[in-house]
């Protein structure tokens, strides 16, 4: 059965607040990230080693389980936001980073060398005073 008139604006509503408060979580917490990304980050060929793999593993699975669900989120929001007011591609960008799983890297670096979304990082880097990310710069470029 069809709901009434009545009740898709209540429902109307909430999409709306769901879309003003993801709209404003990706204004403080996209810049955050991006400003935290090392500027070499895409340069070696495979990602090296943490500190994190041989020291404490319990706190290291504590911490790998909460990025991998923070980046789940992230990318959520940003398929999300393709339909609805934000930085929907930026969003599922950062996302992506902070998950862990196979070929992600190559993925980043595939991504990132794209144009668009490294032009929009670096400008949200400039804003935050944080050196802009390198890529064609690198050994070997991609």
């Amino acid at each position: 059965m069809l709901a009434g008139p009545g009740e898709w604006g209540e429902v109307l509503g909430w999409l709306a607040a769901i879309s003003a408060l993801m709209f404003v979580g990706s204004l403080v917490v996209i810049p955050l990230v991006a400003a935290r990304i090392p500027a070499d980050y895409f340069c070696a060929d495979r990602r090296g080693k943490t500190l994190w793999r041989r020291r404490r593993p319990g706190l290291r699975m504590i911490v790998l389980i909460l990025k991998n669900i923070l980046g789940l989120v992230l990318f959520l929001a940003g398929v999300l936001m393709l339909f609805l007011p934000g930085q929907g591609l930026l969003t599922i960008f950062l996302g992506i980073m902070l998950m862990d799983f196979p070929g992600k890297y190559r993925l980043e670096r595939y991504i990132i060398s794209r144009g668009p979304l490294l032009r929009g990082i670096n400008w949200i880097r400039k804003r935050s005073g944080v050196a802009p990310l390198e890529v064609q710069e690198c050994e070997g470029g991609f």
